[in-house]
Formats: C-alpha cells, sequence, structure tokens
C-alpha cells in the first residue's frame, strides 16, 4: 500500500473515466478540503441531492458520533467526484471516506488511491460476491457495496391483457418476441429502452448481450451476434420504435409512461414513478435468450477507503465504513436511495416489506458488475466501442455482424 504524499497517478487514472449512471444531480460545491486535526473525519459522496436536514446526512453524523469524530461531509456530481478523488489524491488530501459509482473503483484502485479490504479491515463476508465483485481488481477487494440497482422489465398489465398476453409464459427470447407481436397487432406498442450512444445505451444493451452468453472480452461472438440481431429485428418489425437510437433511460420511461406500450426495460430508480403512472404495472427480470433470468449490469455505490499519509486514520474510518454498512442502517439507506440492499438478510427484509420488490431482488442476484471478470479499466473502452455498435446496426448503418466486428477491431 502506497502512503507516501504527492503521488503519482497512472496514465489510466489520469483520463478519466465518463460513465453515465441512473441517477444524477449538480454539484453542491462548497470547500474540498479533506484535512483536520480537530477530531474531523471528511466524507465525500454523490449525493447532492440529500441535504443537511436529511435521512441521509443525519446518518453521516450518528456514525460519526458513535465513532466520537465529527463529520464533515461534501457531496459532488457524480462524475465531478471521480475527478476530484484523484486530485485529492495526487495532493494528498483524500477524504477519509469516499462513496463513488462503481465502475469508477478500479480506475481509483488502479491509480493506487484506495486501500484494500485487507489494509482497512472492511468486512465484506456478507456482502453477496456477484455485487462485491464490482469492486475488486486483480484479486483484491477495494470497499463494499452500499446497495445496488439494475434493469428488469416493467409491464403494462392492461396492454398485455387487451392483447391476450400471459406474463407467466414470457419465460426466453422467442416468448417475448411472440408476446410483443401480439401487442402490435392489438394496436398497441410493444418494447421501448435506451440504445443511445452513451454509457446508457450499452448499460442497455448488457442483459440482452450476456443474457446470450457473450462476453466482453468478444464482442463479435455469434451469441454477441444474435443479441444485437434481436434488437434490430425487434426495429425493422415495429416492436420498438425507432426512437430508442436517440433514447436516455429517462425518455425510454416517458414513453412508456403514455400508457400505450407493453414493456421497457428500466431500473429500480422508476419505482416511485410507476406508482404515479396511472394504470397497473408488474416487473419482470429480463429473461435469457434460452430460459432464466439474465445478467443484468449493477448500478450503485461502493463505500471505500482512501490511501492517507497519516495511516492512523483508518482505524476510525473502518468504524465509519461498518456503521454506514451495517444491516440496519443498509435498511433504510436503500429505501431512501431505491436501492436494493447487497446482503440477504437486509434484502429479504425489504421484500417482507414491500412484495413489489421481489422481482427486483431477483435481479440483483442475477446482476453483474461492469467491471467484473478483471475488466476494470479496460471496460470504458469497450463499452465506447460497444454502443457504436449498437447505434450502427439499429440506424442500419451496418449488420449486426460487421458492427461488431468493427467494435472487437477497436478495442484490439
Amino acid at each position: 500500500m502506497n502512503t507516501t504524499s504527492g503521488r503519482r497517478l497512472t496514465a489510466a487514472a489520469l483520463t478519466v473515466v465518463a460513465l453515465a449512471t441512473a441517477t444524477t444531480a449538480c454539484s453542491s460545491g462548497g470547500s474540498t478540503s479533506a484535512k483536520s486535526d480537530d477530531g474531523t473525519y471528511t466524507v465525500w459522496d454523490p449525493y447532492p441531492q440529500f441535504a443537511k436536514d436529511s435521512a441521509w446526512v443525519k446518518l453521516l453524523d450518528g456514525c460519526g458520533s458513535k465513532a466520537g469524530v465529527k463529520i464533515k461531509r461534501t457531496a459532488f456530481d457524480t462524475s465531478d467526484l471521480t475527478n476530484k478523488a484523484l486530485l485529492a489524491a495526487q495532493q494528498d488530501n483524500s477524504p477519509d471516506v469516499l462513496i463513488v459509482d462503481n465502475p469508477v473503483v478500479s480506475t481509483l484502485a488502479e491509480a493506487g488511491v484506495l486501500t484494500t479490504t485487507d489494509d482497512n479491515k472492511v468486512d465484506t463476508s456478507k456482502v453477496e460476491p456477484n455485487l462485491l465483485a464490482a469492486g475488486q481488481s486483480d484479486g483484491k477487494t477495494y470497499g463494499t457495496p452500499i446497495g445496488a440497482n439494475t434493469l428488469a422489465l416493467y409491464y403494462n398489465k392492461d396492454v398485455l391483457k387487451a392483447a391476450g398476453v400471459d406474463i407467466a409464459a414470457i419465460k426466453d427470447w422467442p416468448s417475448l418476441t411472440a408476446a410483443l407481436d401480439k401487442v402490435k397487432k392489438a394496436g398497441k406498442k410493444g418494447i421501448t429502452f435506451s440504445a443511445i450512444g452513451t454509457e446508457e445505451g450499452s448499460f442497455q444493451f448488457l442483459p440482452w448481450f450476456w443474457g446470450s452468453g457473450a462476453k466482453l472480452t468478444r464482442l463479435d461472438s455469434q451469441q454477441g451476434v444474435s443479441a444485437l440481431s434481436l434488437w434490430t429485428g425487434w426495429l425493422k418489425k415495429g416492436y420498438a420504435p425507432n426512437s430508442v437510437i436517440n433514447n436516455t433511460q429517462t425518455t425510454s420511461w416517458q414513453e412508456f409512461a403514455s400508457g400505450d406500450y407493453a414493456f421497457a426495460e428500466n431500473g429500480t430508480w422508476q419505482l416511485a414513478n410507476a406508482e404515479k403512472a396511472g394504470f397497473d404495472y408488474g416487473v419482470l427480470p429480463i429473461p435469457g435468450a434460452s430460459g432464466g433470468n439474465a445478467a443484468a449490469p449493477t448500478g450503485g455505490e461502493f463505500v471505500t477507503v482512501p490511501v492517507q499519509g497519516d495511516t492512523g486514520r483508518y482505524a476510525t474510518a473502518q468504524k465509519l465504513v461498518s456503521c454506514l454498512t451495517s444491516a440496519d442502517n443498509l435498511y433504510n439507506t436503500d429505501t431512501t436511495l431505491s436501492y436494493v440492499a447487497p446482503t440477504s438478510v437486509v434484502r429479504d427484509k425489504q421484500v417482507a416489506a414491500d412484495a413489489k420488490l421481489k422481482p427486483w431482488a431477483e435481479a440483483v442476484t442475477s446482476a453483474r458488475g461492469r467491471t467484473s471478470g478483471d475488466l476494470g479499466t479496460k471496460y470504458p473502452k469497450i463499452s465506447e466501442q460497444l454502443w457504436k455498435a449498437v447505434q450502427s446496426a439499429l440506424s442500419g448503418a451496418k449488420s449486426p455482424q460487421d458492427a461488431l466486428a468493427t467494435a472487437q477491431s477497436a478495442v484490439k
């Protein structure tokens, strides 16, 4: 573990990852100074939507009191937080606790910004392995998830009933496509999703890509081509609108909220909006090509402990992390953030309190980190080529095979 001040970051870290996430907000501003010798410990988070009187900030302060210290909290926009964390590390001015979007963990870890859980003694034994993997690199773990969100299929029960579709019969791609055909013939619209040329587009395509059995290390495999062919086929047959090429997850949701669509691929963060939609809805985990639940990408943040020149601060930082991610606090925090808990005990408690979370719990159990499998800082380049391939195929510029072959060549 490198504890020298004024560390020199890796080249990969200096090219900061620009990853779009489900939650967006503006920076809250404020001081970014992370050092104090008056018993104050600093926490940086990506939740500027939470004000000083919010339950989140009260939790931070409560964990500080329990550890015998004061908390100085600064909130940033997600993308801005990564920049600030890298700059602070260069100046040996990192916060004591850093809560960061999970795909960025590998970038900060490779840069030498974060301590491992072996070093900081944070206990991750109860965290689901598939969720913890998003914060692992080269066999080491760099934090613990505070919660997870992912993707599934929302469906409009009235539209499906009118089309004579039994949701229980949808178990794989053929049965889903057959349902879309029935919906179209009934005069309604099939499915909407986001295929925009950004990380959001890759994020939404990944369940289908992984659900085919494809791997991100081989974009142009037969399985990957089948996934992109599924999407292009839906557009050609009118099961999905051409607007998906420019849709963000927000505009895609707005289409579904019109009440004309049978399905929408979207995330847990739309649950509150679903309750306001004005029609009866359900949620179905995204099916794999031949059945079962496809692996959807995990969203959500990791609680990490950055490297400090003063290693004596780690013991208190560990207490803060343990408090923030305790079973009781995870339940309350994940409910506030519309996250599914990363541990089975808390997740079961969530489902017991709200049965509508059951399909989301199933989806999270099958989910996969975008940087898992030691992709780490390779993922952003792969993702960029993937969304370009999706755009190229859906626009008709290239066949799915040619689009993914071009993407694979660019990654190499």
